[in-house]
């Protein structure tokens, strides 16, 4: 088969004028109308795989790559990436990651980015409240679908929302190269990427091929959850990715009547962990039924419920981040200069 060819066929097919990709699970064809474009599961899986083995044999050039060097690749216009990952899922990664990202645009006024690299579980178009798809521009490049300021990507916005992703590694890695380099970000500040739970071949890959300005690491105070982390952290180490700190998601429970606080996930666990692991603790969110809501709506809860403790929990994280981000710009501005 000539993937060249049927590269080139497929972007004579797609290069309608802001084109939108939508993606089902029955097989279709091509439908042209208004100038926008329906893919079907399979077409999206095709250009994947055609993207996939014509870069391995050089048709593409280095562009997809070349970014597994030591240190990774930058994102053209985006100043800093940041990872935000835990050990293990179900400890509000995502909504520690949405909440930040929004904290960032709205509080900081910074131009951020939000995505969604769980290919297997992508949560942002739901917790964002967005359900367009995204359009492609005159370069190919999708098109991030904003709201609360901040522009977002994910593979949620191209399935539907009972869709299984069932892919294999290559297939994964081919999504996450289209979704990071394959988007027309612009300019940004930041970056926020929400990381796959655990630390699998994604994880890896992404860390080596994205240029990382740091990792945000989120446990809940549980032993479980905290050993887990401890490996988040160590893989970012590894790989030579700056950790900016650990967040402490589901600290405690105040309760609404009496004001008692009860520590239902352990107490303490994340700030052992920090001093062991030589890690700052940038804040500890507590539970409230009002960060469910929110996210369940679409709707976080630092616009939701600006002064709620957790909102305020994650504005404070969101600036001790930037401070972090700071620290670290400058120790690499001061580092030693090598003369030849």
């Amino acid at each position: 088969m000539d993937y060249g060819l049927s590269i080139m066929k497929l972007k004579s097919i797609t290069s309608a004028p802001r084109a939108a990709f939508q993606v089902c699970q029955c097989p279709s064809v091509v439908v042209v109308a208004k100038g926008r474009i329906t893919l079907s599961f399979s077409m999206w899986h095709s250009f994947f795989s055609m993207h996939r083995i014509a870069s391995r044999s050089g048709l593409l050039g280095r562009r997809c790559y070349s970014s597994a060097m030591k240190g990774g690749t930058s994102i053209a216009g985006v100043g800093d990436i940041i990872a935000v990952a835990s050990g293990k899922g179900g400890v509000g990664k995502s909504t520690t990651a949405v909440n930040i990202a929004v904290a960032l645009a709205k509080e900081f006024k910074l131009q951020v980015g939000l995505l969604d690299a769980d290919i297997y579980g992508p949560s942002i178009p739901t917790m964002m409240n967005l359900h367009a798809k995204p359009e492609v521009n005159e370069d190919m490049k999708m098109i991030p679908v904003e709201n609360h300021g901040v522009r977002c990507m994910s593979i949620g916005f191209l399935v539907d929302n009972d869709a299984p992703i069932v892919w294999r590694g290559p297939m994964v890695m081919s999504a996450l190269e289209k979704m990071t380099r394959g988007v027309a970000w612009g300019d940004l500040d930041i970056l926020v990427v929400d990381m796959p739970p655990g630390t699998g071949d994604a994880q890896l890959s992404m860390s080596q091929r994205l240029r990382l300005s740091g990792a945000l690491i989120v446990s809940t105070p549980q032993d479980i959850a905290l050993i887990d982390a401890r490996r988040g952290a160590n893989m970012f180490r590894k790989v030579q990715v700056p950790i900016l700190g650990l967040v402490e998601n589901m600290s405690c429970f105040k309760c609404p009547k009496c004001g008692e606080k009860s520590y239902i996930f352990g107490e303490g666990g994340a700030q052992r962990t920090a001093e062991e692991m030589d890690m700052k603790l940038l804040g500890d969110v507590p539970l409230e039924i009002s960060i469910r809501t929110g996210s369940d709506e679409g709707n976080p809860i630092v616009i939701s419920s600006p002064n709620s403790a957790s909102a305020q929990a994650y504005v404070n994280v969101a600036e001790k981040v930037t401070q972090r981000l700071n620290e670290l710009a400058e120790e690499r501005r001061m580092g030693p200069e090598i003369l030849l």
